[in-house]
């Protein structure tokens, strides 16, 4: 059993509904401190409304979400502080230096005084940015831009750290280098993972806990071993494939629908 205080993410009977669209439904799970918790799905699964409703953005119509032991309603700001977030799409003022972004992250923060520069060359420091501090963001590469983002999202050292596809569009050399990084900060920081991909051979590797959502129901949870001796599968990408298939409607099973599902499901399109 474990311990409540070790629970950083407590999702309960969550169902969110758009008119007569159930985005989420009915769907509970817990993430512990220091976990690195991957949330797996095809486009238009429920993921991204899970994200917003963790992150105070959407409601739940139904259900509970405690963020740190804060209520997600109740406790919107104590919610917003305890986390920092990675958008998909990248959020950086790119006529701004590396170090003013960083500035302006801490003015939002209310982080004052005589310790947010050195903070920030810190952060810089962790993340291999503090010899580009003074150039232009629209001068950086895309994987520049990304840690930059991460080191942004550190500023108020949050416990949680969300992270929305970090590495789309970013090539196989640099992917891996981002998630070095990530594995370092989860390991020194003990900052808590949560990320959405659909790069399952990532997934795989990084992450101790995996949930895959589909429909707006939660289909598997577990270790990515525990994942793939339920459907007896050699990878991730094989179980997720499986329990994709055993959830498409029955026009979907037909050969050319089935082809154009896992294009889509391995694809992120």
């Amino acid at each position: 059993m474990v311990k409540n205080d070790n629970i950083v993410i407590d999702v309960s009977g969550v169902t969110k509904t758009y008119k007569k669209f159930t985005a989420v439904d009915d769907i509970s799970f817990k993430v512990c401190k220091g976990d690195i918790f991957a949330f797996l799905g095809p486009n238009g699964a429920g993921k991204s409304t899970t994200v917003k409703m963790l992150t105070t953005l959407t409601r739940p119509d139904l259900g509970y979400i405690r963020v740190n032991g804060h209520d997600t309603q109740k406790h919107k700001d104590k919610v917003r502080k305890s986390f920092g977030i990675v958008f998909q799409d990248q959020t950086l003022d790119t006529e701004l230096t590396v170090y003013e972004n960083m500035q302006f992250h801490a003015a939002l923060y209310n982080i004052k005084g005589k310790k947010v520069h050195k903070s920030i060359l810190n952060l810089l420091e962790y993340v291999d940015l503090a010899d580009r501090k003074d150039s232009y963001v629209k001068t950086l590469s895309g994987g520049m831009k990304r840690r930059l983002e991460i080191a942004r999202s550190m500023m108020h050292r949050p416990g949680i750290l969300f992270l929305d596809e970090p590495t789309l569009g970013l090539d196989t050399q640099t992917r891996h280098f981002l998630w070095e990084y990530l594995k370092d900060i989860n390991m020194k920081e003990k900052i808590t993972i949560f990320l959405t991909t659909h790069y399952l051979d990532e997934a795989e590797e990084i992450a101790n806990k995996i949930a895959i959502i589909d429909k707006g129901r939660i289909i598997a949870f577990g270790t990515s071993t525990q994942i793939k001796k339920k459907t007896k599968s050699k990878t991730l990408e094989e179980a997720y494939l499986k329990l994709l298939g055993k959830n498409m409607s029955k026009n979907e099973k037909s050969g050319k629908d089935m082809m154009r599902s896992v294009n889509r499901n391995v694809g992120g399109g």
